[in-house]
């Protein structure tokens, strides 16, 4: 079910000498969306790319001994407890050594172009608007799903009633699916899981 937020109720009012009622809409054309529950269309066109390139390598060489010739007389506990066979002189000696190279690249690009409307679901105080749209397209068993949410100005929007995505501030945008394609596109759950547990 489709629900949408309950507009705050103005007071009507009416001017003297005036058939023109205060907040009403235009004679010939609509106004641009300004109050709670009006509908205004987004924009929205994304063309992103990105190339990233990383590269890294890491030696490392250690190398530790040490022994309890003479130690205020620790050493002859040690002799005590000890086999005969340890060298108090060579009591600890290791060395480690490790070595890893790595590497990285992302060649991405991305491009949506579509539009939908959006409802305004709050007014700020200094008069910017919260919106948010959702637009969901089930062909057969697949199903496509679009959200749009953000803050706008009233000064950016257009006479047509429009709003490109690249004036919405703390814009969210979200498009997916579900359904059998998308389902055959992603790994088990047993390879998930074993992706999770599996150290190497």
């Amino acid at each position: 079910p489709v629900s949408m937020p309950m507009p705050v109720p103005e007071k009507i009012s009416y001017s003297p000498n005036s058939l023109w009622r205060t907040g009403a809409r235009a004679f010939f054309e609509d106004q641009r969306a300004r109050r709670v529950g009006d509908i205004l269309t987004v924009i929205v066109e994304i063309s992103d790319k990105a190339e990233i390139e990383n590269n890294t390598t890491r030696n490392r060489d250690n190398s530790e001994s040490a022994n309890v010739a003479k130690f205020a007389g620790v050493e002859e506990i040690l002799k005590a407890i000890l086999p005969k066979e340890v060298d108090l002189n060579e009591l600890i000696a290791a060395t480690s050594k490790s070595k890893s190279d790595g590497g990285g690249e992302i060649d991405r690009e991305e491009k949506i172009t579509t539009k939908i409307a959006a409802v305004v679901t709050q007014v700020l105080p200094n008069g910017n608007m919260a919106i948010e749209g959702r637009q969901e397209i089930r062909v057969n068993y697949e199903m496509r799903e679009l959200i749009v949410a953000g803050v706008v100005r009233p000064e950016d929007i257009t006479s047509r009633n429009t709003i490109p995505i690249s004036k919405i501030a703390e814009a969210r945008v979200s498009y997916g699916g579900k359904g059998q394609i998308s389902d055959v596109q992603q790994p088990r759950y047993g390879q998930q899981i074993l992706d999770i547990l599996l150290p190497f």
